[in-house]
């Protein structure tokens, strides 16, 4: 998720790209996947070295041990390390994943857990080591729409809706109260903002890029690291409660073949540069203090261990004079390496590895190859001289922190205007047919799961990984989109009556509809389809519910992506693409809700960063490809003072999803495509009643003797799953316990003793997850996986399936004893 560069400066010299080095370097796949630097724009770093920085850290390095420098080079996880462990292990960095809570806390807390956190683990790290001062830890934590980890603070809208505003002001903005509310809370250092110009709307994080132009992606890239770090040259950045920013992810994440995360960027090396590395040279210009390295790969080579990009292009050609981080165990997959031993990556340009859970082995083997060569100290000398240098730059050397901790910053009333200001201007018409803007004095009926939804406004990347299993009451600053329409509408003289499945006693005068996709974020994001809902079209039901009673209604659709919506569409008379617009529903409010006499209060602005689809399965939807032909085009959006007509839209998705599923194996009673029950399996299996559906499941007899069920089909790659801590669930109610040994299994790996699960209580539904990397350790080979359920018992035993799935959320999982 995060970033390197030659430097000539009095009588100092800092390593490039020297002979020595070379030698060590991984060799590229192929021409197809080394990059020419003489062929890339130039940029340069503004702002971070001058001679009394180069000095003080010249004069530090001299003082420091070789563990003291490696140290310094690795990144650990909060979850994964004790304060404590830092005198052992002289850490330079620590960061909070997506689900890791503050120390001692849940992982949904408020401001003074996660101060206190990072007070805990600096203390340590400034007690006094050896001839030097103490090296201040650097605390990294993704604050990527606002500071979304703790409960008060502003949630601004994620990216794509903001790049439908086109304001780069307005991102520095936000980006400037992102920065103080991150601040305040112990954290100096924000892994964004995301540069990706996603290229195929599958890609689970393509919510996270501002545009599929890079046009605009290069617009906003420079505002919003000035509004994170400040202006080149600022000093005491912490002290002034501005924060490092990283540009992520680099590169090429956002046009992986198929849209898959973490997944290859099959393009010429012209296409990298004129889509994907276009935000890279304001953002650098602009002083971006680190840079991400992608998990992804171009063409076959992985950017974990791309020497050509990490250091000929981004550190030489670029002129990027900060330091490169990589991503969660990213440097495990470069070929050859594990999470706790990768010295290519290293030697590729990576200065800082995220070794979340693997930090204590990859450090002791990065000592290692620092002592026999394998890593130059060339190399060595060179990261942690840029690592320093941002340090220094930050101003973390100094202990002050007037904005730590400090009252009223997060969740201000100021910020929380910017938010609902950066809303208001995100919104893009698709259609109206005269309903909008509604009337303040109308009767006015909300309905849809979206309606009070703080969860679903808010999207992934917030409060936890995947954004899931959020209440509106995790949010005691922000406002739902019921709310601030209710807020509205009493002004106005009006009523709106909140009722989610559309039900009601009056006719209302008209029904404002919003509904959308569930939070979720990277891996889970992954889609086969873009058709919204697909056999399942319970907002498309409701719709049609309204419109037969004769109601006028407006939809209002959250989602992270351009949808095939065309049914939704034909059946609403205004269609608001909303995005994933965060905590201030009241910016929604500001632009649907007119006033008392039905004239706007404020116009729609938004229009489309992301062209709109017309069929399901126009994944890549491009402006300036070949066969561009969308529903709405890039830069679409009408408005009160421009309308358009939008005649009936064609209701054929024209695509079937069913090859790219990868992670839903049973469920409604049945195995979705492409996956099957073993026809040869002497379990026998009858449909029964699940927990909430009419024979939404499958009772599973044993017989007498050994026996084994498999659900499987083309082999499927579960790499990345398991190394992001993903799990299977397996929703099930034993009908008749084991008597025998019961074995879990994946493929043709050996599985585990699941005996237990298959003993005790029967009668009642409970749900199973195993996480994936238990699989993995037992012997699986994860990137080829034949059957993703293989259960195997010695009868008799019955138990009902009525689910089983990949899932990310990985509290309460398990990880069985390897047999």
């Amino acid at each position: 998720m995060r970033p390197g560069l030659k430097l000539l400066l009095s009588t100092t010299i800092i390593w490039a790209a020297s002979p020595a080095f070379a030698q060590h370097a991984p060799t590229a796949l192929s021409d197809a996947s080394t990059a020419h630097p003489g062929k890339w724009p130039t940029a340069g770093s503004q702002g971070l070295v001058d001679p009394a920085t180069e000095k003080f850290v010249t004069d530090l390095m001299a003082q420091m041990t070789l563990e003291e420098k490696v140290g310094q080079m690795i990144q650990a996880d909060i979850g994964a390390m004790k304060p404590e462990e830092l005198r052992r292990y002289p850490l330079g960095s620590i960061l909070a994943g997506g689900s890791s809570p503050p120390l001692g806390a849940p992982d949904r807390s408020p401001a003074a857990p996660w101060v206190a956190t990072a007070q805990a683990f600096r203390k340590v790290a400034m007690e006094p080591h050896g001839k030097h001062r103490p090296i201040p830890l650097l605390f990294g934590i993704d604050a990527v729409h606002g500071n979304n980890n703790v409960i008060g603070a502003t949630i601004f809208p994620h990216n794509i809706g903001l790049g439908a505003m086109h304001d780069p002001a307005l991102i520095r903005r936000i980006g400037r109260a992102t920065a103080v509310e991150t601040a305040a809370t112990g954290p100096d250092w924000a892994f964004g903002p995301t540069l990706a110009a996603p290229q195929d709307d599958r890609w689970g994080r393509s919510f996270e890029g501002y545009s599929e132009d890079p046009a605009v992606v290069r617009s906003y890239a420079g505002a919003m690291i000035r509004g994170l770090q400040g202006e080149p040259g600022t000093k005491n950045r912490i002290q002034q409660g501005y924060v490092a920013a990283s540009a992520k992810h680099f590169l090429g994440d956002g046009g992986t073949f198929e849209g898959v995360d973490q997944g290859d960027t099959r393009v010429s090396e012209d296409e990298l540069i004129r889509v994907h590395a276009q935000g890279y040279v304001p953002a650098i210009q602009a002083g971006a203090l680190t840079v991400m390295a992608s998990y992804s790969s171009w063409n076959g080579a992985k950017m974990h261990g791309s020497k050509s990009l990490l250091t000929d292009v981004l550190k030489g050609r670029m002129g990027f004079q900060g330091f490169v981080v990589g991503d969660w165990n990213g440097h495990g997959q470069v070929p050859g390496c594990t999470k706790e031993d990768c010295a290519a990556t290293f030697n590729a340009g990576l200065d800082m590895a995220m070794a979340p859970d693997s930090w204590k082995g990859l450090f002791e083997s990065t000592v290692r190859h620092a002592r026999d060569g394998t890593i130059p100290m060339a190399r060595i000398d060179d990261a942690v001289r840029r690592i320093l240098r941002v340090k220094a730059k930050l101003g973390l050397f100094d202990p002050a922190r007037p904005i730590e901790g400090k009252a009223g910053v997060l969740g201000s009333a100021e910020h929380r205007a910017i938010a609902r200001e950066a809303v208001a201007q995100s919104l893009v018409l698709l259609k109206n047919q005269g309903v909008l803007p509604v009337k303040a004095s109308a009767n006015i009926l909300v309905a849809g799961p979206g309606a009070d939804s703080m969860a679903q406004q808010t999207g992934g990347w917030t409060l936890s990984w995947q954004g899931d299993g959020n209440d509106n009451s995790m949010f005691p600053n922000g406002q739902t989109i019921f709310s601030g329409i209710a807020e509205a509408v009493q002004a106005g003289g009006g009523t709106a009556t909140l009722s989610p499945n559309g039900s009601f006693s009056a006719k209302p005068d008209v029904a404002i509809v919003i509904f959308g996709e569930q939070p979720y974020a990277e891996m889970r994001g992954d889609i086969p389809t873009l058709e919204f809902q697909p056999g399942d079209k319970q907002a498309l039901a409701l719709l049609g519910k309204l419109r037969a009673a004769g109601v006028p209604t407006v939809s209002v659709f959250l989602s992270g992506r351009p949808l095939w919506v065309n049914p939704e569409i034909n059946a609403s008379d205004a269609f608001v693409a909303a995005w994933l617009p965060g905590s201030e529903g009241a910016g929604v409010a500001d632009v649907i809700i007119g006033d008392k006499a039905g004239k706007p209060r404020r116009d729609f602005h938004g229009t489309l960063s992301f062209s709109w689809p017309k069929t399901a399965g126009q994944f890549t939807l491009n402006k300036g490809k070949p066969g561009y032909d969308p529903q709405f085009a890039l830069g679409y959006g009408l408005s009160y003072a421009k309308p358009g007509k939008v005649g009936t839209l064609g209701e054929a998705p024209g695509f079937d999803a069913s090859a790219r599923n990868t992670g839903v194996y049973f469920a409604k009673g049945v195995t979705p495509a492409p996956f099957a029950f073993a026809a040869d399996s002497k379990v026998t299996r009858a449909p029964i009643d699940g927990p909430q559906t009419q024979e939404g499941a499958q009772q599973l007899s044993w017989p007498e003797g050994p026996a084994t069920l498999r659900i499987g089909g083309k082999p499927i790659n579960l790499g990345r799953e398991a190394n992001g801590d993903l799990s299977l669930a397996l929703t099930y109610r034993l009908d008749r316990a084991a008597t025998g040994p019961v074995t879990l299994a994946m493929g043709e790996g050996k599985g585990f003793d699941a005996t237990g699960l298959f003993t005790g209580e029967t009668g009642k539904w409970r749900t199973v997850k195993i996480l994936l990397k238990c699989y993995q350790a037992s012997g699986t080979d994860m990137n080829a996986v034949s059957a993703p359920v293989v259960i195997g018992a010695a009868g008799p035993l019955a138990f009902s399936l009525s689910d089983a799935r990949i899932v990310s959320d990985p509290a309460n999982s398990i990880c069985p004893g390897a047999k």
